[in-house]
């Protein structure tokens, strides 16, 4: 069983907006940091870094807002494979 790091999913954040401080941030949608552009990049990153499909009923804001919940989505994408 794969273990996601929180530093492997900010890596891939930071290619995608660098100027963010991902560690403490828990609104990233919420308050509009990323916008759906860079959601579906960082969606793309994550499926091809993790091996991993996002089914479409889970992008949803709270899968989004932060770091931990988007390594929290894929660990259990991860582990349900």
């Amino acid at each position: 069983m794969e273990t996601i790091e929180l530093d492997d999913i900010i890596e891939i954040l930071q290619d995608v907006e660098e100027d963010v401080d991902y560690e403490n941030e828990t609104a990233l949608v919420d308050n509009r940091i990323l916008d759906s552009f860079d959601i579906l990049s960082i969606i793309s990153a994550l499926n091809d870094e993790f091996d991993v499909s996002i089914p479409a009923k889970d992008v949803i804001p709270e899968n989004f807002n932060s770091a931990a919940a988007m390594r929290d989505l894929i660990q259990r994408l991860v582990d349900e494979d």
